[in-house]
C-alpha cells in the first residue's frame, strides 16, 4: 500500500517534513543565514525520502519570516528568556507556534504531538514535557475556541 494518499495529506510525509525543518532552524539558530541557504542545505537531503518538500519550506521561511513575532507570542508563556531555551526546544516551539498562527488547517493537538515527538527524538532528555508544558498554554492563547470543542 502506498504511503501516499490520493489528493490528501500525508501524515508521514508532514512529520518528516517538520523534523527536517527542525534541523534546519536548529543549525540556522546555531549559525545564521538566510532562508534560501538554509532550505537549500536540508532539501537536497528532504529529496531523497518521503516528505512534503513544499511544507518544509513553508514552515523554515514562515519561522524565519515571522521569528520576531513568535518569539514574542512563546515569550508570554515562558519561564526565561526565549534565547536561553535550549535550542532543539526553541526550534520546536518555534515550528509550532507558527503552525498554532498560520496554519489553522493543521489540528492544535496535532501541532502538540508533532512538537513532543520532535523534541524527544533530536532535544534533552526531558525537553518533551517543557516543550509540551508551553504548548498547551500557547495553544490555549491561540486556538482557545478549536481546545474547547475538543476538550
Amino acid at each position: 500500500m502506498s504511503r501516499h494518499r490520493k489528493g490528501g495529506i500525508d501524515p508521514v510525509a508532514r512529520s518528516r517534513s517538520r523534523r527536517r525543518a527542525l534541523q534546519a532552524l536548529y543549525a540556522w539558530q546555531v549559525s545564521g543565514g538566510d532562508a534560501r541557504s538554509v532550505i537549500a542545505q536540508f532539501a537536497h537531503e528532504q529529496a531523497h525520502e518521503e516528505a512534503d518538500l513544499e511544507y518544509f519550506e513553508d514552515l523554515v521561511r514562515g519561522v524565519l519570516l515571522h521569528a520576531d513575532e513568535l518569539d514574542a507570542t512563546l515569550a508570554t508563556h515562558l519561564d526565561r528568556e526565549i534565547g536561553t531555551v535550549d535550542p532543539v526546544e526553541r526550534a520546536a516551539l518555534r515550528i509550532a507556534a507558527y503552525e498554532l498562527v498560520y496554519r489553522p488547517d493543521v489540528p492544535y493537538r496535532v501541532v502538540i504531538n508533532e512538537a513532543i515527538d520532535s523534541t524527544k527524538r533530536f532535544g534533552a532528555e526531558h525537553g518533551h514535557t517543557y516543550v509540551n508544558g508551553v504548548l498547551d498554554k500557547v495553544a490555549v492563547a491561540l486556538r482557545g475556541l478549536e481546545a474547547q470543542r475538543s476538550g
